[in-house]
């Protein structure tokens, strides 16, 4: 058996050996024109430009990205802020335009009003409590609106009060 395969194996040796011409001339031709004509060609650099130099003169005018500031003597201010530090009521968290008034109860003659959230969920509120997200204090209740007091901030970091009204819904 191992006869047998070093028999095949020197058969087709001589077989491959034996087509081989030994004639390479065309070959050899073919790599010598290949390469022919394949010169590479680098475009030249463009001019490099100098760079001017540019004086920036706006260091006097205000800049865009900051809120423009009043005077020193303007904004003195009027006294008034929000406290920032009192826990915040359920209903500071929507804001004032998402509640409805829905109604109004008295109870040992105080008045209430019924609220209504945007969750659907019906809350009783009476003066002193706060409504909205401009920290909307109440300051009366009729059988037909709540009156209250907001603190807005404007765009110099100042705090006015504003009068707002939740009429009641029909």
């Amino acid at each position: 058996m191992k006869k047998l395969r070093i028999m095949a194996i020197l058969v087709a040796a001589s077989l491959l050996t034996a087509c081989e011409s030994g004639d390479l001339a065309d070959l050899d031709t073919f790599i010598s024109n290949a390469g022919k004509g394949l010169r590479g060609q680098v475009d030249p650099l463009p001019e490099v430009k100098t760079f001017e130099l540019f004086a920036y003169d706006a260091f006097d005018i205000p800049s865009p990205f900051e809120p423009r500031k009043k005077e020193q003597a303007q904004s003195a201010g009027n006294g008034i802020q929000p406290d920032l530090t009192r826990r915040k009521e359920y209903l500071e968290s929507f804001p004032l335009e998402s509640l409805e008034m829905v109604g109004s109860l008295e109870q040992n003659g105080i008045i209430y009003a019924v609220v209504k959230t945007p969750e659907k969920s019906l809350l009783r509120v009476g003066i002193g409590n706060y409504l909205g997200q401009d920290f909307g204090k109440i300051n009366q209740i009729s059988e037909s609106e709540i009156e209250l007091r907001e603190l807005v901030q404007d765009g110099v970091d100042e705090w006015s009060e504003r009068i707002s009204t939740l009429m009641l819904k029909n």
